[in-house]
Formats: C-alpha cells, structure tokens, sequence
C-alpha cells in the first residue's frame, strides 16, 4: 500500500471513528453515561487529550486490524482483529477503573467493552474496504 493510500485510509477510518463514537456518545448514550457516571464527568471535555486518543488509536485499528487483514485479503480478518482490539482496549480501561475507582459502575464497563467491541470492528470493516477496494 502506498503512503498515500495509507494515508487516506487512515482519513476514512478516523472519520467513521468519530462520527460512530460521536453519535454513540453524544446521541445513543448520552443519558445512559450521565445517569451512571453523573458524579465523575467533568463539566467540559477536555479536548486535547479527546483528539490525541482518537488519532492514536485509528492509527492502532490500522496497525492491528486493518492492514493484516488487507495483506490476507479477508474482510473478516478485520472485523475479528478490529473487535477483538476494541474489547482488549476498552477493557484496558474499564478494568482498570473496576479494579481502582471507588464506584466505577460495572455496568458502564460492561457496555462500555461492547461497545469497543462493535465500534473497533465497524471502524476496521470501513477501513479495510477503503483500502482494498477505495469505496
């Protein structure tokens, strides 16, 4: 794949991401984590550390999922490596905070991971098909 192409894949993926998660945040399950985790949230996001995760990790589905599974020519390479990815990041988090927060909802963390989970494997999906067929 050239730079060029990797690069665009990389545009595509992260414009699925954000509008996937943004919807999911700010539209699907908006009230679900104000209700759960109300007493945590700050008042504004932050955005700086917001953007530096997104682009870190469109560049880790690609890393991860996207580019082995267009090596292997196998859509469902990427959705498989992509969710898998995206429970194992996700639960990064959301064990972390079982094991460290006081009140850290279980239920966030199980939603949370399954959300990982279709989100990072929706996002490798698109970028896979961009980058072997430039959808």
């Amino acid at each position: 794949m050239t730079t060029s192409r990797l690069l665009q894949t990389y545009a595509v993926s992260l414009l699925a991401f954000l509008v996937l998660d943004f919807t999911w945040l700010g539209l699907v399950a908006r009230g679900f984590y104000k209700d759960q985790l109300g007493h945590l949230l700050a008042p504004d996001v932050r955005w700086l550390p917001a953007i530096l995760f997104y682009m870190l990790y469109v560049v880790a589905v690609l890393v991860f999922a996207v580019l082995p599974a267009a090596e292997r020519g196998s859509l469902g390479r990427a959705v498989l490596l992509g969710g898998f990815f995206g429970v194992v990041a996700y639960a990064t988090y959301d064990l972390t905070n079982l094991a460290t927060l006081r009140g850290f909802p279980t239920t966030v963390a199980a939603v949370d991971m399954v959300w990982g989970g279709v989100l990072t494997a929706a996002v490798a999906t698109v970028g896979y098909l961009f980058a072997s067929r430039g959808m």
